[in-house]
C-alpha cells in the first residue's frame, strides 16, 4: 500500500460509459500540460503562448478526473501533453493512478512522450506498473530531427530508448509521414524499430491548429506509403490491437508490426472507443470536431462531491459525434482551431 492508497479510494463502480451511437468509451487521454521542450512544426508554432498556470488542473483534480472516468469503466488511461513529462508533478501523479492498476479497476496505464526526458524517469514509470508507451519520433537523422523540432537533440531521445529498454517497457514509436522531411527516410525508420524491438505506427499528419506552414505540403497519404512499404517487405494484415485507431501489419521479414493512423485518407471512427480531456479539464468527445464539456467547473466547485462530475462527463459523452470530418488542402482553415499540444496526442 502506497501512501495514497489509505486516503484515496478506487471509486465505486457505476453505469458505463455509452456515445449516442452505442460505442463504450473505456479509453480516455488526459493532457496533464500544454507545454512542451519541443516545438514540432506540424503541432505547434515556434512561439506558441502556453496557458496561464491557474487555468491548468492540479495534480489532484487530474487524479480526481481520472479517478471518476475508471470508476465509470475506463480501462484504458493514457497520459499526454504536450510533453507530459516536462509537468512538475508528473511522476507523483502516475503513482497515485497506479493504484487502480493494483485494484484491477484500470488494465492499462500508459503515456505518450517525446523521449526527451525519458532517461531519468523510465525505471521508475517501470517500478509503478507502466507496461508500455509510445515515442514519438520522426527522424533519425540529426539535422533534420533538429529542424523538425526546432532544436531538439536526438541523442536524448535515443538514451531515452535505451534507458525504456533496459527498464523493460515495451516502446512503440510514432511518426508523422511528412512528404518532404521524411518519407524517404520511413523504410530506416521501421528497420530501426524493429531491429530494438520496438513496434512503429506511421501517422497521417492531422489539421489541428494554426501553424506556421501549409499542412498541404506536409501531407502524405499513408495508402501511399504502405504500397511503398509492400514493394520492399511483405506486409500481413495482423489482428493486434491496443484499443487505438491504428491498423496493424505484420513485417514478415523482421516479425515487427507497423501501424497506421489515417484520419484523413481511411477514417477509423466506427470503432472509436476513447475521448480526451485537456490540461484544463475541458473534454474533448471527438478529436476533429470542436464540441467541448467543461470539467474542470464541477471539479472546484464541488470538491468533495463527484456526482456533478460525473453527470458533466456524461453529458459530454452525448455530444459524441458518429465520425470526425477531417480536411486538408491549399489554403484551408484547420478542422478545428486548437492545436495537438492543447488537446494531448
Amino acid at each position: 500500500m502506497t501512501p495514497f492508497d489509505a486516503d484515496i479510494a478506487t471509486p465505486p463502480r457505476t453505469l458505463a460509459l455509452a456515445d449516442p451511437f452505442g460505442r463504450t468509451i473505456d479509453y480516455l487521454r488526459v493532457s496533464v500540460t500544454d507545454r512542451c521542450d519541443l516545438r514540432c512544426v506540424y503541432c505547434m508554432s515556434e512561439k506558441m503562448r502556453f496557458l496561464p498556470k491557474p487555468e491548468v488542473l492540479t495534480i489532484e483534480e487530474l487524479d480526481r478526473l481520472c479517478s471518476a472516468f475508471i470508476g465509470l469503466g475506463t480501462k484504458k488511461l493514457r497520459l499526454t501533453g504536450g510533453e507530459p513529462l516536462v509537468r512538475r508533478g508528473f511522476m507523483a501523479l502516475v503513482e497515485r493512478l497506479s493504484r487502480h492498476l493494483r485494484s484491477g479497476a484500470l488494465r492499462e496505464l500508459t503515456l505518450t512522450t517525446n523521449g526527451t526526458q525519458l532517461a531519468q524517469h523510465a525505471a521508475e514509470l517501470a517500478r509503478l506498473g507502466v507496461k508500455r508507451i509510445n515515442v514519438s519520433l520522426d527522424s533519425l537523422n540529426p539535422a533534420v530531427f533538429a529542424r523538425l523540432t526546432r532544436g531538439g537533440d536526438l541523442n536524448r531521445v535515443l538514451a531515452g530508448l535505451d534507458a525504456a529498454s533496459a527498464a523493460g517497457l515495451k516502446v512503440k514509436l510514432n511518426t508523422v509521414a511528412l512528404a518532404r522531411e521524411n518519407r524517404a527516410e520511413i523504410p530506416a525508420l521501421l528497420q530501426f524499430a524493429h531491429r530494438r524491438g520496438f513496434d512503429l505506427t506511421l501517422i497521417e499528419t492531422m489539421p489541428m491548429g494554426e501553424i506556421d506552414e501549409d499542412r498541404t505540403e506536409q501531407f502524405v497519404s499513408l495508402a501511399e506509403i504502405k504500397a511503398e512499404l509492400a514493394s520492399i517487405w511483405t506486409l500481413n494484415p495482423a489482428a493486434h490491437a491496443t484499443g487505438g485507431p491504428a491498423r496493424y501489419f505484420r513485417v514478415e521479414e523482421t516479425g515487427g508490426l507497423l501501424g497506421l493512423i489515417t484520419p484523413l485518407s481511411e477514417h477509423f471512427c466506427e470503432t472509436c472507443n476513447r475521448v480526451r480531456v485537456t490540461c484544463t479539464g475541458t473534454l474533448h468527445a471527438c478529436l476533429g470536431h470542436d464540441d467541448a464539456t467543461d470539467l474542470r467547473a464541477p471539479l472546484r466547485e464541488h470538491p468533495s462531491a463527484d456526482a456533478p462530475l460525473i453527470a458533466a462527463i456524461r453529458r459530454g459523452i452525448a455530444l459524441k459525434p458518429e465520425r470526425h470530418d477531417f480536411r486538408i488542402g491549399m489554403g484551408e482553415a484547420p478542422a478545428v482551431a486548437r492545436h495537438m499540444s492543447t488537446t494531448g496526442g
